[in-house]
């Protein structure tokens, strides 16, 4: 389950927070469906990571919500984590191991797919709408799974296949060059997680339309999400022509009501680390339950 997505790329388009500023929209409104889920599960983690925090906008609801918590940001630019400390008054510091638990927040420049933590070191991995930014989230699976504690939460969110599907359609009558991320079905996300070790998963999706009145608006949040991170992205410019053909098959989907649309498919699930079944010898571990008082 690999893309091939260029990770430099990926800190490059989000090198300047200004520039994804204007999508940030769709962000806060994941995350406030996040947040409505997670008020579902009765948690109190004393150390909780934002894994991919962009801004740290995040990070303060998640202080906010858990009050008595160490809040840990964690993003791979370092003028994201710069914009997350100026938004959260937060220290910039590069953690090399975690710190006695504490309530307040610190900042970690590392990526969330090797994370600078080691074993079952947190309680609650949260991340919005960052998990699709890397080549192989199996692999990212595996290593929240390692820094989880028994029973420690994993809450995620990501876009789906369906995602500017009506921009792939405008983008193949101009050529065959992938111009958006193959972006991951739910299912197979479930799988992986239960691949990775982790128990429980539930997944959902739904779809979120927005409109636009113009195509260059349309295109201008296109990238502001990001842009094309593709190793495999078309490298030279674009003729008047082919660009011109682009946008007449994107106008040419204008709904009844004269909007272009614009679909995200987004992608929720949480899964908890279970407690081990064998010892690190391969021994098989039984548990057992003293019967509960009368």
């Amino acid at each position: 389950m690999s893309a091939p997505i260029d990770p430099v790329r990926v800190r490059q388009l989000f090198a300047d927070p200004a520039r994804v500023a204007p999508s940030d929209f769709l962000r806060r409104e994941i995350a406030s469906r996040m947040f409505d889920r997670l008020t579902l599960v009765k948690t109190a983690p004393p150390l909780v990571l934002d894994a991919g925090c962009g801004t740290g906008v995040d990070i303060a609801e998640l202080q906010k919500r858990y009050p008595a918590a160490q809040v840990l940001g964690l993003d791979a630019v370092p003028a994201m984590l710069a914009a997350a400390g100026a938004a959260t008054s937060a220290p910039r510091s590069l953690l090399s191991r975690l710190l006695p638990a504490k309530a307040g927040i610190d900042l970690v420049c590392a990526d969330f797919g090797n994370l600078p933590f080691g074993p079952n070191s947190l309680d609650l991995v949260w991340s919005n709408l960052a998990l699709h930014w890397h080549p192989q989230p199996d692999r990212v699976f595996a290593e929240w799974r390692r820094v989880l504690r028994v029973d420690g939460l994993l809450m995620f969110s990501n876009f789906g296949p369906d995602t500017f599907r009506e921009l792939r359609a405008a983008f193949a009558a101009m050529d065959e060059t992938p111009h958006t991320l193959p972006f991951v079905d739910m299912h197979d996300f479930g799988d992986q997680l239960v691949e990775a070790g982790f128990t429980t998963p539930v997944m959902d999706m739904e779809q979120i339309t927005v409109t636009y009145d113009t195509a260059d608006k349309l295109l201008a949040d296109v990238r502001a999400f990001g842009g094309n991170p593709l190793a495999t992205r078309r490298r030279g410019l674009v003729g008047r022509a082919a660009w011109q053909r682009m946008r007449d098959a994107l106008e040419a989907g204008r709904r009844a009501d004269g909007k272009l649309g614009l679909t995200f498919e987004v992608i929720y699930g949480h899964a908890f680390r279970p407690a081990p079944k064998t010892t690190a010898a391969g021994e098989a571990i039984v548990r057992f339950q003293p019967p509960k008082p009368r």
